[in-house]
């Protein structure tokens, strides 16, 4: 679709898809980059499964998503890194929540997505934001002229075993920054934030969590402290905070 072909009505139909909470709330959980079964969606936002399909059905028919079949099963998925682009930074302009978490296991889970979590298909969250300074600092990245990969980030691309000219020829552009919602500052997305990413997975200096959370490794922590110069201390994540659940 060609910007002159956008008008008000197709904007608010976009809109209006997403101001719903349950879909919202879809498109969310599918952040973590995976496809899901209408069931387990449903379960993730409390509603019936007869609700999650009408509202799946929507989203699909709106562009945000695409289903694949398996049988008998149903799996929806983002249709791809700008739609997932398109959430997170809705994400990052919401207001904060108006009431913090009840229960000691709702303040964890919530500490560990903002500490490091995936964004579709690259690091978010604190780590995600620490990444993406401490590559500036490294003359890694460059922001002078619009956000560029330099010739010194190929070197640290090389020495980390990231391969770089598959990247130049993706279709979606080698490096941008996206709006952390939980940090409101840049984390590093595009072909190269997808790549480390799944470096970083690949060579054990990270896990996946629960749900989109990604854990640093003890291996880890000196590893990366080292490739981005940086003190180990700086990668720690905080504690979560004391909600006073339980307390008489």
């Amino acid at each position: 679709m060609t910007t002159t072909s956008i008008d008000g009505t197709s904007v608010a139909g976009l809109a209006a898809l997403l101001a719903d909470r349950t879909r919202a709330s879809f498109c969310l959980a599918l952040l973590d980059g995976r496809a899901w079964t209408a069931g387990e969606l449903a379960r993730a936002a409390g509603v019936a499964a007869s609700t999650a399909s009408d509202h799946l059905t929507r989203l699909v028919r709106g562009g945000l998503l695409v289903e694949e079949r398996q049988g008998r099963h149903r799996y929806v998925r983002l249709a791809g890194p700008s739609v997932a682009q398109l959430i997170e930074d809705l994400a990052g302009h919401a207001p904060a929540p108006p009431t913090p978490p009840r229960t000691l296991r709702a303040a964890q889970a919530g500490a560990a997505l903002a500490y490091a979590r995936t964004c579709y298909d690259h690091l978010a969250g604190r780590l995600g934001v620490r990444l993406y300074d401490a590559m500036l600092a490294r003359n890694v990245l460059d922001r002078s002229g619009g956000l560029a990969l330099t010739p010194a980030g190929l070197d640290w691309l090389t020495g980390l075993g990231v391969p770089v000219e598959p990247l130049r020829t993706a279709r979606r552009p080698l490096v941008r920054d996206c709006l952390d919602w939980t940090e409101r500052r840049p984390h590093l997305a595009g072909a190269l934030g997808a790549a480390l990413c799944h470096r970083f997975l690949d060579l054990g200096w990270t896990v996946r969590g629960t749900g989109r959370a990604i854990r640093l490794t003890p291996a880890g922590v000196p590893a990366l402290a080292a490739a981005l110069h940086l003190d180990p201390a700086d990668l720690a994540p905080a504690p979560p905070r004391d909600t006073g659940a339980g307390r008489a």
